[in-house]
């Protein structure tokens, strides 16, 4: 039989060694390299913008139209400037 110091002792010691690899320092995850992203100004940079989206866009600031009215009033601009254009 087995005095009670021994298995204190055997279990003390086998804590320690499973306790240590909790404690082991990990090693950063690898992060992916940057994508090139483009900024969203950039990307409609790429696109040189027809005079009428021009004109609508500034008529569209003068009124002060926001958001998805701003959408609508420009769509129906530039369609309105298409069929002038024909």
């Amino acid at each position: 039989m087995m005095a009670i110091s021994s298995r204190a002792a055997a279990t003390a010691l086998a804590s320690l060694l499973l306790m240590s690899s909790a404690f082991a320092q990990a090693t950063a995850p690898a992060t992916p390299a940057p994508t090139t992203k483009m900024a969203p100004a950039e990307k409609k940079a790429g696109k040189p913008r027809s005079a009428a989206s021009l004109e609508c866009s500034k008529e569209a600031d003068t009124k002060g139209v926001h958001g998805k009215e701003r959408k609508k009033f420009m769509s129906e601009c530039k369609k309105a400037a298409a069929d002038k254009a024909k």
